[in-house]
């Protein structure tokens, strides 16, 4: 497991060169932003013992992809008392069969949705709102990739954790479903495109410095590259 450090209070985690979890420092103890895949749940623990000796206290998620929630019963499991925080809607796609829930609320595009929900036994202590403060992180809803999918704001230094509202693969800052062709796995796990392109649009509010995402490097730069971005999916979605 790669780790780089992006900031006084957040570590990327970054495992096969293409999946990322990000630690985020909070007064007394660490966030983990998303879990990555299955069977990291050992080298997160390592990783983060080695950065500080505060507790991991919270585990937070994006969105219930499989890549995203993979190390959760693991980590859940290691942990012992731990905060599990995932978004309202997105928590009903967060449980194994046959609880989990696909169906679509009216109003909200009716897609299939997509990408692979192993779902997992670890419950969640805490529904997110779109506008909550939970710790340090602002919650800010992304839906597109998934139905619920859930960004967060760092208001102390700038970084975006865009899960995969966002993707960086290439070193540019793509809108989740119109990346670059050589990486096409989010835009086939997208859920609705145009509705992935509009959350782009409400995160060109936010006084971004970063972008840290779940696939790609990170990426230092503000709003406007997020506005290129928005440009070249709009052009394509014509």
């Amino acid at each position: 497991m790669k780790v780089r450090q992006l900031t006084p209070f957040g570590h990327q985690f970054t495992r096969l060169s293409l999946f990322n979890c990000y630690l985020v420092r909070e007064s007394d103890s660490f966030t983990l932003i998303d879990t990555t895949m299955g069977g990291g749940a050992q080298r997160i623990v390592a990783a983060a013992h080695q950065i500080a000796m505060e507790p991991i206290a919270r585990l937070l998620l994006t969105h219930a992809h499989v890549d995203h929630i993979g190390s959760l019963d693991a980590l859940a499991g290691a942990l012992g008392q731990v905060e599990v925080a995932i978004g309202a809607r997105e928590a009903r796609l967060l449980p194994k069969k046959p609880a989990q829930d696909r169906t679509l609320d009216p109003g909200e595009p009716q897609c299939k949705v997509k990408g692979g929900f192993p779902g997992a036994d670890t419950r969640p202590t805490h529904l997110l709102t779109d506008g909550e403060l939970y710790g340090s992180l602002r919650v800010v809803a992304t839906p597109g990739h998934t139905p619920g999918h859930l960004s967060y704001f760092d208001e102390r230094d700038g970084t975006l954790y865009a899960g995969d509202a966002l993707v960086t693969v290439g070193g540019k800052v793509h809108v989740s479903g119109f990346g670059p062709w050589y990486f096409p796995l989010p835009a086939a796990a997208t859920w609705h495109r145009p509705t992935a392109l509009a959350s782009a649009r409400k995160l060109l509010e936010l006084p971004i410095r970063r972008f840290a995402v779940g696939h790609g490097r990170l990426v230092e730069g503000g709003p406007e590259l997020l506005q290129d971005a928005v440009r070249r999916a709009e052009a394509r979605l014509r």
